[in-house]
C-alpha cells in the first residue's frame, strides 16, 4: 500500500528542482527525510494516515518554533518557520473549524459513553483518527476537557 500524499510530495520535489525554487525544495526535502526516517525506524512503508501524522507533527513543531522565535524577537526566523509551515500545511487536509471540532467531540461522547475526566483517554483515542492532520490535537484536548469538565 503506497501513499498518495507521499507521491504528491515526491512529484513536488521534482517540480521545485526544475523550477529552481530552493526554499520550497529545502522544506520538501525536510518532509521527505522525516517520512523516510519514520519508515526506516519502523521498517514499514507509510500509508496516507501515517504520512499525515508525520506532517501533523512537523506542523506542530513549526508552530512551537514560531512561538519561541516571536518571544525572542527573532522576526527573521519567524518568517522562515512560517513559510515552511505553509508548505507543510499544504499537504494536510483542510483544517476543521472550532464548531466542527465541538460537533465531533459531542458525537464521540455519545459513541463512547464518556462522562468524566476518567474517560478522556478513551475519548481522545476515538477522536484522534478522525482529527489527525485536520486539527491541532492540543486544542482538541483542551476542548475535550471543557466538554467533560
Amino acid at each position: 500500500m503506497s501513499s498518495e500524499v507521499k507521491q504528491r510530495i515526491n512529484d513536488d520535489v521534482k517540480d521545485a528542482m526544475r523550477n529552481k525554487d530552493k526554499e520550497r525544495l529545502n522544506t520538501l526535502r525536510m518532509i521527505t527525510a522525516a517520512i523516510k526516517q519514520k519508515e526506516v525506524d519502523e521498517r514499514i512503508e507509510l500509508d496516507d494516515s501515517q504520512v499525515l501524522a508525520v506532517l501533523d507533527k512537523m506542523a506542530k513543531q513549526h508552530r512551537d518554533s514560531i512561538q519561541q522565535y516571536q518571544d525572542a524577537g527573532r522576526d527573521d526566523l519567524v518568517e522562515k518557520e512560517s513559510k515552511e509551515l505553509e508548505i507543510v500545511k499544504f499537504y494536510l487536509p483542510k483544517q476543521l473549524t472550532e464548531d466542527e471540532i465541538h460537533q465531533l467531540i459531542q458525537e464521540a461522547i455519545k459513541a463512547t459513553g464518556a462522562s468524566s475526566m476518567q474517560d478522556m483517554g478513551k475519548l481522545m483515542g476515538h477522536l484522534k483518527p478522525r482529527l489527525q492532520g485536520r486539527a491541532d490535537m492540543g486544542k482538541v484536548s483542551v476542548l475535550v476537557k471543557q466538554a467533560l469538565g
